[in-house]
């Protein structure tokens, strides 16, 4: 080989190994990609409010009045008999049926109130719970707005991340249309 082409060719050779270790000249998908760095002028954090439903169970103590013994229907039934029996002793025909149809009223009526009357009475309290929702908000941290400068240009983006000092950042170059 001629002693002037190898400088040539070891200088073709040594272009060559460094376009493939830069990435810029790649070939597929990450043709005219590449990667740098680009120094960080800004972190503010982005915060959003979550809204969120939580059921519970509240229970309240409530009084009430209880009634013990008496029993009203027995009393009702007896106080009918006795003043059905009662009233058919009063008149003739006609208005004998009507009276003891009056007296059987009246004494269902007079039995229920005395039979009602015939129990004690108690304070008690009674638990009562129902189902009720509460509505929690808690403020997150949504992301970071990130301002940075690349090549002398100033961007931003929202990130998920706080990317400290320096930004890792993709170049793609396209031609214009």
């Amino acid at each position: 080989m001629n002693k002037m082409l190898l400088p040539v060719l070891a200088l073709v050779l040594a272009t060559g190994a460094v376009q493939a270790q830069d990435g810029r000249y790649a070939e597929g998908d990450d043709a005219n990609t590449h990667y740098g760095w680009a120094d960080v002028l800004r972190v503010d954090p982005v915060y959003g409010v979550a809204r969120s439903e939580v059921p519970r169970q509240e229970c309240y103590d409530e009084p009430v009045v209880r009634r013990e013994g008496g029993n009203t229907t027995a009393g009702t039934v007896l106080g009918a008999v006795i003043g059905g029996v009662l009233g058919n002793t009063v008149g003739k025909g006609d208005g004998r049926k009507a009276a003891t149809v009056a007296g059987a009223v009246a004494g269902g009526a007079v039995g229920h109130g005395v039979a009602g009357r015939g129990g004690r009475e108690y304070d008690d309290t009674v638990t009562r719970c129902r189902q009720v929702s509460s509505v929690s908000e808690q403020r997150r941290l949504m992301g970071y707005d990130v301002e940075y400068r690349y090549h002398g240009d100033v961007y931003v983006s929202r990130l998920n991340y706080d990317p400290g000092e320096r930004l890792r950042v993709r170049v793609s170059v396209a031609p214009a249309e």
